[in-house]
């Protein structure tokens, strides 16, 4: 009988630690759910609603100062012979060619620069991430006067030098104007992506260089065999931000070269800006901006498919 009763009160004793522990799950689970609801409620009012009404705009002959019209598919049609859209969108991936793989090297070498632990390197590690938080206009109207050819300091220091003999200038051509704004925003933005890069250095234990050292690995072995193929997240999510920002160049091009020359320098979106505030067609304007959507999606995806990481942990 009594070891019955014992048995009855360990029974019992189960039962309510269970319904202890569903309570305290539940508990959990609502407090999850309070805790992403602030996040979702942005996404979904700053994204998906803009994105949902931009996409109906895109199917409407929407002027700017007038009532919009139902006309289908007719501004996609419309875009395939619209030369200037596809000159923008070739102009833009030039553009992007050109940048990124200058932003990655450079931000990938100042990592490995300011991951040394010597005295003062943190004094350049905030000198490298200052110009991330200048504003892009800001910045673009500084670089515009150091490249101005009257009262600009690089024309004034290569003439110095005895390098050129007449200034030259340099927003005034398509090639030169392409990689002074490059190297512009290579100032502005490396120092975002080596921040990415040393968070990613320092999070590879040193008993991997330790171990390939004691083997008789090189630094370049190192570097080949034990940094990059760790850094493949760290690379990926660099380069998917760089490529996303290079398509979606707007401001510096819109300042620095007005897109001149001979509208030559119009980026995707700037020719997204003059279609829907110039020239009043907020629908047409709307159809190009889904169309850009859809090409970053494609090249995001693309991109995280060649550099996954099949690592397991």
């Amino acid at each position: 009988m009594y070891v019955q009763e014992k048995e009855l009160s360990h029974v019992g004793e189960q039962g309510r630690k269970r319904n202890a522990l569903g309570a305290l799950g539940q508990r959990r689970r609502r407090a999850g759910i309070l805790l992403i609801l602030p996040s979702v409620l942005f996404i979904t009012l700053f994204f998906f609603v803009p994105l949902i009404m931009t996409a109906g705009m895109s199917l409407t002959n929407w002027p700017l100062l007038g009532s919009p019209s139902f006309i289908g598919l007719q501004n996609y049609q419309s875009m395939l012979s619209d030369t200037q859209f596809w000159q923008s969108l070739l102009f833009t991936t030039k553009y992007t060619l050109v940048v990124t793989p200058l932003i990655m090297v450079v931000a990938f070498c100042l990592a490995l620069l300011v991951k040394q632990r010597v005295p003062g390197v943190g004094i350049f590690r905030t000198a490298f991430f200052i110009p991330v938080v200048v504003g892009l206009s800001i910045s673009s109207i500084l670089w515009t006067q150091m490249f101005n050819d009257q009262v600009g300091i690089f024309d004034a220091i290569l003439q110095a030098l005895h390098i050129i003999h007449d200034p030259i200038i340099w927003l005034a051509n398509p090639t030169s104007a392409i990689l002074s704004v490059g190297v512009m925003v290579v100032w502005k933005t490396v120092g975002a992506s080596m921040l990415f890069f040393l968070v990613g250095l320092n999070a590879i234990s040193n008993d991997y260089y330790d171990a390939a050292h004691t083997d008789g690995a090189g630094w370049w072995a190192r570097l080949f065999y034990i940094t990059f193929p760790l850094l493949r997240r760290t690379f990926a999510l660099a380069l998917i931000l760089s490529v996303i920002g290079s398509y979606l160049a707007f401001d510096q091009f819109y300042i620095m070269t007005h897109g001149g020359p001979q509208n030559q320098t119009i980026t995707t979106v700037y020719w997204i800006y003059n279609t829907s505030f110039t020239y009043f067609k907020m629908g047409y304007g709307a159809s190009l901006s889904m169309v850009l959507l859809a090409i970053l999606v494609i090249l995001s995806v693309l991109q995280l498919y060649l550099l996954r990481d099949d690592t397991k942990y």
